[in-house]
């Protein structure tokens, strides 16, 4: 098969300049040489040294949601997948570590322990996201990577120069996400895993607009109020609720998550915010995707009528 040969390090640069023009090869694995890759093509290009090269046809397996995710170039396991199975996924274009999990999510930080199956070993990875990117350690900071479009949901919501406070912030999804698509005058993240928190600060490096504190959301203050407040803690989040009502400006709105059965949408969660605040308005009940068998992730946006 014919092949671009290019310099290791130019690899993903070519890969792309050669996906623009429309002749990378779908469906075949790159041949590894010492230090040159050979990048399969359909047709000839001009500018490049092109060889012959048998290139390995990848295998096609589907990723059930509720089985897998895929988080960067890490593909974590459900802790039901066969070793076998779970070996398998390591054939998947782009995933270059297959991780179980062990256990279900665990102490104050939600982590999840994960026991290594195939590939590099290593639980470091880098996400890409609606045009940004983060680092993150799978197994030490909490992060769904189904939240994607939840995430946009949010920002395109924000109007200029809002303050946005964002509980529970992790490795800066929410605080990364809003700063690149819309224009708040402030971001303000709390995290009180301080691994989660190290990763933020060097996710969110870039935007002057944001300020990240390795605090308890349940403690926080600061010196000036809010707009709008996210509260992606979908467990026992209206135990913050105080708080947060303490920095909101009047008129401001708040996002509580929280997982609830199918049946109870939305009344369970809208029961918990109506015990916590009593003048609160709902705005609107987003389901934020299958967080298991009839269990959903929803949002509840509301104001608060002052």
């Amino acid at each position: 098969m014919k092949c671009v040969k290019v310099l290791k390090k130019d690899a993903e640069k070519t890969k792309q300049k050669l996906i623009q023009l429309g002749v990378l090869a779908k469906g075949y694995k790159p041949v590894s040489g010492r230090d040159y890759l050979y990048l399969p093509i359909e047709k000839d290009v001009k500018g490049y040294e092109i060889l012959e090269k048998e290139c390995e046809k990848i295998k096609k397996i589907k990723l059930e949601l509720l089985n897998y995710d895929q988080i960067g170039d890490i593909v974590i396991a459900g802790e039901d997948v066969s070793n076998t199975d779970a070996k398998k996924l390591i054939n998947v274009p782009n995933v270059k570590v297959v991780l179980r999990k062990v256990g279900i999510h665990h102490g104050e930080f939600r982590t999840q322990d994960l026991e290594f199956i195939a590939g590099e070993k290593r639980k470091e990875t880098i996400y890409r996201e609606n045009g940004v990117q983060m680092k993150i350690d799978v197994e030490k900071c909490y992060f769904s990577p189904r939240l994607g479009t939840e995430r946009m949901r949010i920002a395109s919501l924000i109007k200029d120069k809002e303050n946005v406070l964002v509980f529970f912030s992790g490795v800066g999804p929410y605080p990364l996400v809003i700063a690149k698509h819309s224009k708040p005058a402030l971001i303000v993240g709390v995290e009180k895993n301080p691994v989660a928190h190290k990763y933020a600060e060097y996710n969110c490096r870039k935007y002057s607009n944001i300020k990240l504190f390795n605090e308890d959301a349940m403690n926080f203050n600061f010196n000036e109020k809010f707009d709008r407040i996210l509260m992606p803690l979908p467990k026992s989040a209206e135990a913050f609720l105080g708080n947060a009502l303490k920095l909101l400006k009047k008129n401001g709105i708040i996002h509580f998550y929280d997982f609830c059965d199918e049946k109870d949408i939305p009344e369970k969660a809208i029961q918990k915010i109506k015990k916590n605040v009593k003048t609160a308005k709902i705005l609107k009940v987003v389901r934020c995707g299958q967080y298991a068998p009839g269990r959903f992730r929803i949002c509840v946006d509301f104001k608060i009528n002052q």
